[in-house]
């Protein structure tokens, strides 16, 4: 008896060695050949498509077709209501960059305007933003708290930011109210800091400054805390005081930033027109007009002939400024890196 169980028990189990498993009887995953990998594949891209033909179209309609729109009309003539465009060619091009005696001396003021804001901004920045930054890196106690007091100006709406400074810089505002309070009333602007030729451009690069240093101190800040100790205690220990280490030690190891720092403020400077709109419209006369401001009002405010072509191309040229930039800044960064 024992030895029959034996017997069928190893027949069993000779029998299961020998039988085809359940992957093999088509219970488990079946294998994919060479073309069916290749469906799913294509399954999966045109899936991916769908996913994103909605921002592919919205971006063709928002930004290759007002491009190629935009630079056509940067060769004509239009006023926005015509039924056709007046082809000019280059004319445009020519009257901003010389040819024309009503176009050039605007351009040519407006040009001179946004070299001084692109020089003085960003230099001023750094030089703000990186003594701030030392010094918020010796506090120890509410750090966190006066870096969030310093980048208030940079989250507050610009449009309020601007209103709020057209009324500390008015005739009776803020600025002139304490210079006549310390015994400084020789250098009050009766008329107002904006209101005065003379100093209305120095006052908006000053606006344009308080702006732009919270986002610099922050890069600068992040640099400091990121500073090897190790080379500090060595400065120390050959003799160098905290003013020989700042500028022989950490300065140097921040010019990458301060790189960075002057490249994006030579940018916004160069193609911002928002607070030169909100807060002076190029006024008085035209003594704060900048490029970006100028393009704006030949395009909207113009009460000269059909200029929409004309702002297009003063547009373009601003673009291609824009372009020199980037390219210096890659070049710098690839020096430097």
């Amino acid at each position: 008896m024992t030895a029959g169980i034996g017997t069928a028990t190893a027949a069993g189990a000779g029998k299961g060695a020998g039988s085809p498993s359940t992957a093999e009887r088509g219970g488990g995953a079946p294998r994919r050949g060479p073309f069916g990998a290749l469906r799913e594949k294509r399954k999966q891209a045109a899936w991916g498509y769908l996913f994103v033909a909605p921002a592919i179209a919205l971006f063709a309609v928002m930004g290759v077709y007002t491009i190629v729109y935009g630079f056509s009309l940067s060769f004509a003539q239009w006023n926005g209501f015509w039924p056709e465009w007046n082809w000019r060619g280059f004319r445009n091009y020519t009257d901003l960059l010389g040819g024309s005696p009503t176009y050039w001396p605007i351009v040519k003021k407006a040009a001179v305007n946004t070299l001084w804001v692109v020089i003085a901004v960003p230099l001023l920045t750094v030089l703000v933003a990186f003594p701030l930054a030392l010094v918020l890196n010796q506090v120890k106690r509410f750090q966190g708290v006066l870096r969030s007091v310093y980048f208030v100006p940079y989250v507050t709406t610009g449009i309020a930011v601007y209103f709020a400074w057209n009324y500390i810089l008015e005739p009776n505002g803020a600025v002139n109210l304490l210079l006549k309070t310390v015994g400084l009333g020789s250098l009050q602007q009766p008329q107002g800091w904006l209101g005065n030729p003379d100093t209305a451009l120095a006052t908006m690069i000053v606006v344009m400054v308080w702006s732009a240093v919270p986002v610099a101190m922050l890069l600068y800040l992040t640099g400091l805390q990121s500073l090897d100790s190790s080379l500090l205690e060595a400065a120390q220990i050959d003799g160098a005081g905290w003013l020989r280490s700042t500028t022989t030690v950490v300065w140097p190891l921040m010019k990458p930033i301060t790189v960075v720092v002057l490249l994006l403020n030579v940018r916004d400077s160069l193609q911002g027109f928002q607070s030169f709109l909100i807060m002076t419209n190029g006024g008085p006369g035209d003594s704060t007009s900048v490029l970006g401001l100028e393009t704006y009002r030949l395009a909207f405010l113009s009460e000269l002939s059909p200029t929409l072509g004309l702002a297009s191309a003063l547009g373009w040229l601003l673009f291609l400024a824009a372009l020199v930039v980037a390219f210096i800044n890659q070049r710098v960064m690839r020096r430097m890196g």
